[in-house]
């Protein structure tokens, strides 16, 4: 791990904490004056949006853009829209039908708290919202719009969530689970870092090195998860654990077990700091944030 061109761990996680309450106080306004939506559809897109999280996604749209020479106000649109898009993901991922949750960031999930009904509409309405937002960009509003819509849909997290689903009760499988990480998770991390680059309007050599930072940061990000949901404790984590294993899914420590795992998420870490190596100093905090990944225990 090329620690030498990251910042104090500690230091990353308290300025990602500060940028995530800014963040919120402005996506909270996107929910604000919506006369023509019902109240309580409003209240459920609310309750789930603004919930808590680290907010990675929104504050890698953010960086990507501000590290290409962009101003992080064209990025917000994009930002909020794949908090959007993540939050949608989260709501469904919940559900009976899916994963089955009732905890989520420590609180009763969307459809504990509002019923089943509501909670597919908000997590509608919250998809249809992102990309009412993305329009909004300034710069390469289209391919913008694009990316996001293949970063979520068939090729992206939904086909890596329909992986998922189909693969359950299978031998474990390292191809398989490669697979559905690569679209379950890392290619919409992957997709929050372009529209950073889009936003910003930058070449082509910089969005490449975004989007290669992006799919390993992703990829170590979810191996990383695979491995609490078998360490981790409920009052950490904010959610079940132990829960992946006990539905027959396909993790990383079930096909290659929790060392082979362990190692597997530092080689992400590292690709993702080297894919980093057009930037200068500027993406020091890009490169802690994958160490930050890595070393995170919830």
């Amino acid at each position: 791990m090329e620690r030498a061109q990251t910042l104090n761990i500690t230091l990353f996680e308290q300025h990602l904490a500060d940028w995530s309450c800014e963040f919120d106080e402005r996506f909270a306004g996107v929910f604000d004056d919506q006369p023509d939506a019902p109240a309580e559809l409003i209240e459920a897109m609310r309750y789930a949006a603004l919930g808590g999280g680290k907010r990675i996604r929104p504050f890698l749209v953010t960086r990507c853009c501000e590290i290409c020479g962009g101003d992080a106000e064209h990025a917000f649109p994009a930002a909020a829209a794949i908090e959007c898009v993540h939050t949608f993901s989260l709501v469904h991922d919940d559900l009976p039908a899916m994963d089955d949750d009732d905890l989520r960031r420590g609180r009763p999930t969307a459809h504990k708290q509002f019923g089943e009904a509501m909670a597919i509409l908000a997590g509608d309405a919250l998809l249809s919202l992102a990309f009412e937002l993305a329009a909004k960009t300034e710069q390469r509003t289209v391919e913008g719009v694009i990316q996001l819509a293949r970063g979520t849909g068939w090729a992206g997290m939904i086909g890596g969530q329909v992986l998922d689903i189909t693969s359950v009760g299978r031998p474990p499988s390292r191809e398989l689970t490669d697979a559905i990480h690569l679209r379950k998770t890392a290619v919409l991390i992957e997709t929050a870092c372009l529209l950073g680059g889009l936003a910003a309007d930058c070449d082509q050599s910089q969005l490449e090195s975004l989007g290669s930072f992006g799919r390993n940061l992703g990829r170590s990000f979810q191996a990383v998860d695979d491995i609490l949901d078998v360490t981790a404790t409920v009052e950490r984590m904010g959610k079940k654990v132990g829960k992946d294993a006990a539905a027959g899914k396909q993790t990383l420590p079930s096909a290659v077990g929790l060392d082979k795992s362990r190692s597997l998420a530092r080689a992400y870490a590292d690709d993702a700091i080297t894919a980093l190596g057009n930037f200068g100093s500027e993406a020091d905090d890009l490169r802690t944030l994958a160490v930050f990944v890595l070393e995170r225990q919830h």
